[in-house]
Parts: C-alpha cells; structure tokens; sequence
C-alpha cells in the first residue's frame, strides 16, 4: 500500500510536532539548568563584593572606636591637669571594691597622683591599711589596687575598655583589647 500526498502530509504533521514537542522539552530543561548556573554565578559575584564591605564596615568601626578611645585619653589627661584631685575619687572607689576583710592592700599609682592621693588619703583620717607605690607605667588617672586575696584593675584602659564594651554592647570580638 503506497500512502497518498495527504497521509504523508499527516506524517510528516505528527513528526514535526513531536520533533518539536521533544526539542521544546529538552529546552526548557537546558534553559532551566542554565538559569540555574547563571543564577548561582550571580549569587557569588554579590557575595564577593558584600564580604569587603563587611570587612570595611568592622574595620571602620574599629577605627572609630580606636579614635572615640584617643580623644577620650586626651580629655582624661586634660581632666587631670586642670583638676588633679579627680585621681582620689577613682582611688576611692577601686578601694570600695575591696571585699571587706581586704589586707595588705596596694595601690599602684602613676607618681604625680601618689602624691597627690597620699595627701587625701592622710588627710581624712583614719588608719593607713595600705600602702602607696609609685608605678610610672599606670597613667595619669588610674590606679591597680592588689591585696592577698584580689585585684582591681581601674586604669585608665581598663575603665575606657569597660565603657567601650558597655557602648558597643560587648558585640565586638576585641572588646577586652581596646
């Protein structure tokens, strides 16, 4: 049986289509594959140009803190000089820290503010339990306080390190450092 010019229009129909049907299909799953790459790519480039901003933005934070921490010095140091009786109320409280039984206590004082901290200390009375070290490694305004049994530690560092901590809300991985 020889088929005539229409089946073979038919034919030739339902081949095309179903060639056209199958690439259609094997299109869509290429085409989705390569959105998929695509998509991906772009996914890292944007990844890739958010991590130096990150970096940027914890270095810029660092910085300012690290300046915020300098003018506070400066002022502190401005502080002293203009009032150098600022240093007693410091000494005062770190001693205030102590537990109550405290002996044998120190207190390591840069050498302008021993004496100025001697003279206050004498000067209100009361028996002299302690005792005053001149360290020229403790800045102007703070103080180490030792006893047998503890440490306070109310340098100038270490009370602006504290308040950093307290400002940035203890968020910053070198928070003890400043």
């Amino acid at each position: 049986m020889i088929a005539t010019s229409s089946q073979m229009d038919k034919i030739r129909k339902q081949a095309y289509d179903e060639g056209f049907q199958s690439g259609l299909k094997d299109g869509v799953v290429a085409g989705k594959e390569e959105y998929r790459k695509k998509l991906q790519h772009i996914e890292k480039i944007i990844q890739t140009l958010n991590t130096p901003l990150a970096d940027l933005d914890g270095q810029v934070i660092d910085e300012l803190v690290r300046l915020a921490m300098t003018i506070a010095r400066h002022m502190i140091r401005r502080e002293i000089k203009a009032d150098p009786g600022e240093v007693v109320g410091v000494v005062r409280e770190a001693l205030g820290s102590l537990p109550v039984a405290s002996r044998n206590i120190c207190l390591y004082l840069h050498p302008e503010d021993a004496i100025l901290v001697r003279e206050a200390l004498s000067v209100s009375g009361g028996e002299q339990s302690h005792r005053i070290v001149e360290d020229p490694a403790v800045t102007r305004g703070g103080c180490r306080v030792v006893t047998d049994t503890s440490q306070v530690d109310a340098t100038l560092e270490k009370r602006l390190a504290a308040l950093v901590i307290k400002l940035m809300g203890g968020e910053r991985e070198n928070d003890g450092n400043a």
